[in-house]
C-alpha cells in the first residue's frame, strides 16, 4: 500500500479545485445553487428526489413498505438526481434541501408543501404521518430511535471515512484506511452483539431503525459496498449476516433498492418511479445480488 508524501498543513487552508478523487469536480467548500433549474413534479402528493445510494435506499424502502401495508397515501414519484453531474446544486433542489444532499422529500398533500431533508428525518416523518414502523411503547420507541440516531452518527465513518479512503481517494493512505477500518469493524461488532439478543434492532419488530441501518451495514456484509467484504472479514459477524439476509427477503426492500438506481444490471434499475406498475417489466426473481 503506497502512502502520500509527507504533508504539513498550511497556516490557512485554501481551496484547490483539482485535488483528485472521484468527486473532486463537484466538491466545494460553499453552499447554495450553482445553476437555475426547477424540480419536476409528478401526480402524487409525495415527491422524492434521490439516487439509490444507501441513504437514498432508506426512503424508497420505507415508501415501498408503507405501500405493502396498504397505505395508499404513500404513493410517490421518485425523480433521479445525478449527483455526479451536480444536479443536487440546482436551485430547485437546494430549495428542497439547503445541504445539497440526496434524498429530499416534498409532501404536497396539505395546504402548503412540506419539505423534509436528511434521510432519517424523512423516515421519522413518514413513520409519524402513516403511523407505521415506529413503536408507540415508550421503551421500545426509545430503543428504535437510539439505533436510528446511532446510524446517523456511525455511517459517516463507513461512508465518508472508510469508503472514501479505501475506494475513492486518489492515493492510498495506510493510516487513514486502518483508522476507519478499525472503527467500521467496531461498529459491526456493536451491531452483531445487539442482533445476537434481538431479531431486529429495536426488538422483535422491524422498524425504521432497520431501514436506516440495513442499506449501509447490511449492504456491507452482503458484499455490495466498496468491494470491501473480504478486507473487513464480514463473515466474523454472523448475527449481522442473518439480519441482513432476513431483510433482503422482503419484497418491498427489493423494490426499494431498485428505485433511482442508475448503475449495474438494467434488470435491477428503476431510474424513476411514478407508479407501482413501473416494476412490472422486472420480475422479482432477477433481484438476486448486488448491482
Amino acid at each position: 500500500m503506497s502512502d502520500s508524501p509527507a504533508y504539513t498543513p498550511p497556516k490557512i487552508w485554501t481551496w484547490h479545485k483539482e485535488n483528485g478523487g472521484q468527486f473532486a469536480s463537484i466538491n466545494r467548500p460553499i453552499a447554495g445553487p450553482t445553476h437555475e433549474k426547477d424540480l419536476p413534479v409528478g401526480r402524487h402528493p409525495l415527491q422524492l428526489y434521490s439516487l439509490a445510494t444507501p441513504n437514498g435506499q432508506k426512503v424508497t424502502v420505507m415508501l415501498e413498505e408503507l405501500l405493502a401495508l396498504g397505505h395508499q397515501g404513500a404513493e410517490y414519484d421518485a425523480w433521479l438526481i445525478k449527483i455526479n453531474e451536480g444536479e443536487q446544486f440546482a436551485s430547485g433542489f437546494v430549495a428542497a434541501n439547503p445541504n445539497s444532499k440526496i434524498p429530499a422529500l416534498i409532501d404536497r398533500s396539505g395546504a402548503s408543501p412540506v419539505r423534509v431533508f436528511e434521510s432519517c428525518a424523512i423516515l421519522m416523518y413518514l413513520a409519524e404521518k402513516f403511523g407505521a414502523f415506529l413503536p408507540v411503547d415508550l421503551s421500545t420507541r426509545a430503543e428504535c430511535l437510539s439505533w436510528l440516531f446511532w446510524q446517523m452518527g456511525s455511517a459517516p465513518y463507513l461512508g465518508g471515512g472508510f469508503g472514501h479512503f479505501y475506494a475513492y481517494a486518489p492515493f492510498k493512505i495506510e493510516y487513514a484506511i486502518d483508522r476507519f477500518a478499525m472503527e467500521v469493524k467496531r461498529q459491526l461488532d456493536v451491531l452483531d452483539r445487539r442482533l445476537a439478543e434481538s431479531a431486529y434492532l429495536a426488538g422483535s419488530d422491524y422498524t425504521i431503525a432497520d431501514m436506516a441501518v440495513w442499506p449501509w451495514y447490511g449492504g456491507l456484509v452482503k458484499g455490495w459496498l466498496y468491494e470491501a467484504a473480504v478486507f473487513l472479514q464480514v463473515q466474523d459477524y454472523p448475527n449481522v449476516q442473518r439480519w441482513a439476509d432476513v431483510i433482503w427477503q422482503r419484497p418491498a426492500v427489493q423494490r426499494g433498492r431498485m428505485v433511482n438506481r442508475a448503475t449495474g444490471d438494467l434488470a435491477t434499475q428503476l431510474r424513476e418511479r411514478h407508479d407501482a406498475s413501473d416494476f412490472e417489466t422486472r420480475t422479482q426473481d432477477k433481484l438476486t445480488g448486488p448491482v
